[in-house]
């Protein structure tokens, strides 16, 4: 048998340190199974170039390699200054919209700090508390004057241009969907990126107005970073094609001590309603200044992994650290050594009653008795043809045994199921027809070496083949 299949995927953010062409390259090559492209940071003129290569690269090795965006929402920023600004604990200042703030002395009681968006004061009250640079620096608010906030510091610390603002507890009333995003989802859309990333989504109906301007070509990815997006969880979940838990913005929104049992919650729901979970955010992070990850880092992309995630992710770690290829490299030794002695954790059922309507659909009933008929047969494969991927994704939130195949004849579904746990995408060019894809899929079975000659293969496909979401079929096939 060959050399046992990663389970959970890799998802590493490009930047500074990895968009060369050789490391970028090197990133894929050390087991990324998809590259970020985060918009807060990435011009579209950065981000051209890289797509181009990731395709080039996807049909050069004869593998899915997926492209994710992050859109950069409607975040609230410090705005521009010429120069930081140092603040007392227990000193007052103004917040102000960028543009009317004036320098002011830094050494000064009261200092005007610009703000990107100039409606906060409509959102924030008396007493909400506004955190800086992943909080580090905390600020209450003692009272609101037009457009204009007055603050107390709780603590001592530096001001720097841009740095980001939370708000625990607040629901900003801003516009979700941007211009900022308009322009970089038509950029996206041109280029025919994989996944959309929505940043600080806080209601169900952002996933609505989102899925508007994304189109159909795309999956979105709800981020999970903002305390209010917890009120509507699964609803945000069911409006989606995927999640992240990213544990920066929501570490400082909750208690830190919850983000544990939160993140734990997500991944279940994610699994219960059949999307793909991406953990997130300084899952290695000493990794951006040394060549080794810590014991305390090893342990925590192995629990995310017990828990069930689909995915990890690298971002500061591959996009400006110093050692973006070993970190993948690190990635992917603990994800395998976790998977060589664990078996997958089955998906958390509800009470009957309760399953969600994607558990209730014909697909996950043809997926839930292929998984069943692997365990009963000792079969070695699941074989999925499919057309949009949502059978594959149910299949793999069953998390059976055995390696699931996909075969489609569509790109962009192949790129797509380059983020599932568990799934090989194979890519089929020849004729759409269930003998042809499933003789496709035993050729890369063989190739891979995931079964043995006379092997039982579980098979489940749709018929008619060109409509999405019609699997109602199941075979028994042997090698």
């Amino acid at each position: 048998m060959g050399a046992q299949l990663r389970r959970a995927k890799i998802l590493s953010t490009v930047g500074p340190a990895s968009s060369d062409p050789d490391t970028l390259r090197a990133l894929v090559e050390a087991g990324s199974d998809a590259i970020r492209i985060n918009f807060a940071h990435a011009s579209h003129e950065q981000a051209a170039p890289i797509i181009a290569q990731l395709r080039d690269m996807a049909r050069e090795l004869g593998r899915a390699i997926g492209v994710h965006c992050d859109l950069q929402g409607p975040r609230v920023r410090v705005g521009a200054l010429s120069q930081p600004i140092r603040v007392a604990k227990g000193e007052r200042y103004r917040f102000v919209p960028e543009g009317r703030a004036e320098a002011g002395d830094p050494a000064g009681a009261e200092t005007a700090i610009p703000m990107t968006y100039a409606g906060l004061a409509r959102s924030v009250g008396e007493g909400n508390r506004i955190l800086l640079d992943d909080g580090r620096i905390a600020f209450e608010v003692a009272g609101v004057q037009g457009a204009e906030l007055e603050v107390v510091a709780l603590t001592d610390g530096e001001v720097k241009t841009h740095k980001g603002m939370n708000l625990p507890g607040v629901a900003l009333d801003a516009e979700f969907v941007t211009d900022k995003d308009r322009r970089d989802l038509e950029f996206a859309r041109s280029k025919h990126v994989d996944y959309v990333g929505l940043s600080f989504v806080q209601r169900a109906g952002d996933l609505e107005e989102a899925r508007e301007e994304v189109g159909g070509e795309a999956l979105i990815i709800a981020k999970i970073e903002k305390d209010q997006a917890l009120n509507e969880l699964e609803e945000i979940i069911r409006l989606s094609d995927g999640v992240m838990v990213a544990r920066g913005d929501l570490g400082v929104e909750l208690p830190f001590e919850d983000v544990p049992m939160v993140q734990k919650h997500i991944i279940g729901l994610g699994q219960e309603l059949a999307r793909p979970v991406i953990t997130a955010t300084q899952m290695l992070e000493s990794m951006t200044q040394q060549p080794r990850p810590t014991r305390a880092e090893v342990s925590d992309v192995a629990n995310a992994l017990l828990d069930g995630t689909d995915a990890v992710m690298l971002s500061a770690e591959t996009a400006v650290g110093k050692y973006p290829v070993e970190s993948v490299q690190a990635m992917d030794r603990i994800v395998r050594r976790i998977e060589s002695q664990t078996a997958p954790r089955p998906r958390s059922r509800r009470v009957e009653t309760e399953r969600s309507q994607v558990q209730q659909s014909s697909s996950a009933a043809i997926s839930a008795a292929a998984v069943e008929a692997v365990e009963r047969l000792d079969a070695s494969c699941i074989v999925t043809l499919t057309r949009s991927g949502f059978t594959a994704r149910v299949i793999a939130s069953q998390r059976p045994p055995v390696p699931i195949l996909a075969v489609t004849d569509q790109w962009r579904t192949y790129n797509q199921l380059s983020l599932v746990w568990g799934v090989q995408p194979i890519m089929h060019r020849g004729e759409v027809s269930y003998d042809d894809m499933r003789d496709a899929a035993r050729e890369e079975i063989k190739r891979l070496e995931l079964a043995g000659t006379r092997d039982r293969l579980v098979v489940t496909a749709g018929v008619p083949f060109h409509v999405p979401g019609t699997t109602n079929m199941m075979r028994i096939e042997r090698l």
